[in-house]
């Protein structure tokens, strides 16, 4: 399973109209995970050895990505895994967040998940905690649980339209009363070349899911395969290429947009391949590891705070457009002080933070025009005065040196 953007032209969407591609990638990975499948992905990660020794061999021959996402999972996380194959870089990060953390694995592949399950006794004895679940779901619904939908239709089998009818209602109510990943209840979501393989018309909906299950301030971290063009039509079509993570590859920069586009913030490219991992047609793919993060919503409210941006360039401009000029304080809301200055954030080391001595309460805080970029006068900095107030202005008047 795997995601993107939609398409913003016929050569972005290959006609599927049976599902073959999702055929072709059910197939391959029942395949890969009876068989070593060196063909699947490029190996690009370094794992830490000492974490895969609790890992059984099988599981680590099979294991088919082209990053490690892992390595960004703190203690007591709760991390999702998206498309967890054979398990590796679950039971990876069943250690990284230790048993106050929380590992899930989802997996829509009957043959993946027979292999990551196991060894779950086997890996939670090795570690003295047993903190890894996987479930059967498609990436791009994460609200369905696809266990649940077969026991139901073993009991109440499709025979007529009003059938039909009966299991889509059971399956609203499903996702919306107890849903399989639950809204805002993930701390980070990983996920190693699974992305691309999603058709692309269900690549949005991977994208707004993951936005869906983070907690505000969550992130994700996503390696994945991406191409430097658009990937022809005829590629698209060969189901033998996109199964083998090529033909369904973002284009690098739409790739990052698709993030974006979802309501991500603070995107980055922590890994990039220099050289190609293949070259197909004239178009070059290659491994590449992003990282967002899912700010707060709500309201913007003034408390009179500021972000200062350290450098090195002049004027950078964050995901708001907030344009945040070197070395000046610059007027942010509430929410977006926040956000800017987490210590472990994505801006962690770029900005800093100043705040009044006394912050204005949150039931008093006025509303925040979050569309402008202004000055803060630092009056407002070092104590709680009123906006009228001029007996310690610092004499530059608006737009001069405060």
């Amino acid at each position: 399973m795997k995601g993107s953007e939609t398409p913003s032209s016929s050569c972005c969407a290959p006609p599927d109209p049976a599902g073959s591609l999702e055929d072709a990638v059910r197939q391959r990975y029942a395949d890969g995970a009876r068989e070593v499948e060196p063909g699947l992905c490029c190996p690009e990660a370094d794992y830490d050895a000492e974490l895969l020794e609790v890992i059984p061999e099988e599981i680590r021959q099979k294991d088919y990505g082209c990053g490690d996402p892992s390595a960004h999972a703190r203690a007591g996380d709760t991390v999702l895994d998206l498309g967890s194959g054979g398990g590796k870089v679950c039971y990876i990060l069943a250690q990284k967040v230790g048993s106050s953390g929380r590992v899930i694995g989802v997996d829509f592949n009957d043959a993946m998940l027979e292999l990551a399950r196991k060894y779950q006794e086997e890996v939670a004895d090795r570690l003295g905690y047993a903190n890894v679940s996987f479930h059967k779901a498609r990436i791009q619904d994460l609200a369905g649980d696809l266990e649940q939908a077969a026991e139901y239709l073993a009991r109440q089998p499709i025979q007529t339209v009003e059938d039909l009818d009966r299991f889509r209602a059971w399956q609203d109510r499903q996702r919306a009363e107890a849903p399989l990943i639950p809204d805002g209840s993930v701390d980070l979501i990983v996920s190693n070349c699974v992305l691309n393989l999603v058709h692309p018309a269900d690549k949005p909906l991977v994208f707004r899911e993951m936005h869906r299950v983070l907690k505000p301030g969550g992130r994700v971290v996503i390696s994945d395969i991406v191409s430097d063009e658009d990937v022809p039509l005829a590629l698209q079509e060969d189901p033998e290429l996109w199964s083998g993570c090529i033909s369904g590859a973002f284009r690098e920069d739409r790739f990052l947009e698709a993030f974006e586009e979802a309501g991500f913030a603070g995107i980055e490219i922590l890994r990039r391949q220099s050289d190609p991992w293949k070259v197909v047609g004239g178009v070059e793919f290659r491994a590449v590891t992003v990282r967002a993060w899912k700010p707060e919503s709500g309201p913007c409210l003034e408390r009179y705070q500021a972000v200062v941006y350290a450098g090195p360039w002049k004027a950078v401009i964050d995901d708001d457009g907030h344009r945040l000029e070197r070395g000046r304080p610059m007027a942010v809301c509430d929410k977006t002080y926040r956000f800017l200055t987490q210590p472990h954030g994505p801006y962690a080391g770029q900005l800093f933070g100043m705040a009044p001595a006394e912050l204005v309460p949150l039931d008093e805080a006025e509303p925040f025009d979050c569309k402008q970029s202004k000055y803060r006068d630092v009056r407002y900095l070092k104590s709680r005065v009123s906006p009228d107030d001029t007996s310690s202005s610092c004499g530059c008047g608006d737009g001069g040196c405060c």
